[in-house]
């Protein structure tokens, strides 16, 4: 796993293992005050971006999640827009 103040990745983690980190993350960019962060979790067989997306769209300090740009990783990666 390796996180900055806008970017998480969660690449070889467990869907158990990966949302307390993406809890935590979320927390901290909320703090920092940071408006749009990213969450990496690969392609693979899609079962971490399911859990990572389900979890987004109920979380408290999350707007609205969708799919990055191509350039930020497309469906490899969620870009995740916090609240104010």
């Amino acid at each position: 796993m390796k996180a900055s103040s806008d970017e998480i990745d969660l690449h070889g983690l467990t869907v158990d293992e990966a949302i307390p980190l993406v809890d935590a993350f979320l927390h901290k960019a909320y703090k920092k005050r940071v408006n749009r962060v990213w969450v990496i979790h690969g392609k693979g067989t899609g079962t971490l971006r399911k859990a990572v997306r389900h979890y987004l769209t109920r979380h408290a300090l999350v707007a609205r999640c969708s799919t990055a740009e191509a350039r930020r990783g497309g469906p490899g990666c969620t870009q995740v827009e916090m609240i104010d």
